[in-house]
């Protein structure tokens, strides 16, 4: 089992893993590093149980393991595990997801 499974996000954390970036155009010309896109798109790996509303009740979280979601620019926590980069954000901060 991969360490990463039994990685459990506290409260609203959701845990995603960026899809690399693009190394060469349709033509064939690697693109430098430094010309890259920053990668907004992201696959939630992992989410915790959610914010309690004023009651105490959980909220459910919006967005479940395998969902593609987009991300902010800048923030998350980067984590890396098993030489695999990942990053935590609050759900909050998760600007949309993308229906299938």
């Amino acid at each position: 089992m991969s360490l990463i499974r039994k990685f459990k996000p506290l409260v609203d954390r959701v845990l995603v893993e960026r899809f690399a970036p693009e190394l060469k155009t349709k033509g064939g010309i690697l693109i430098p590093e430094k010309a890259q896109g920053k990668v907004l798109d992201a696959t939630v790996v992992a989410v915790g149980p959610g914010q309690r509303d004023k009651d105490g009740n959980f909220q459910t979280p919006s967005v479940a393991v395998g969902d593609r979601v987009f991300l902010p620019e800048y923030g998350g926590t980067k984590i890396e595990v098993e030489n695999k980069e990942y990053h935590l954000f609050r759900e909050g901060d998760i600007l949309g997801k993308w229906e299938s």
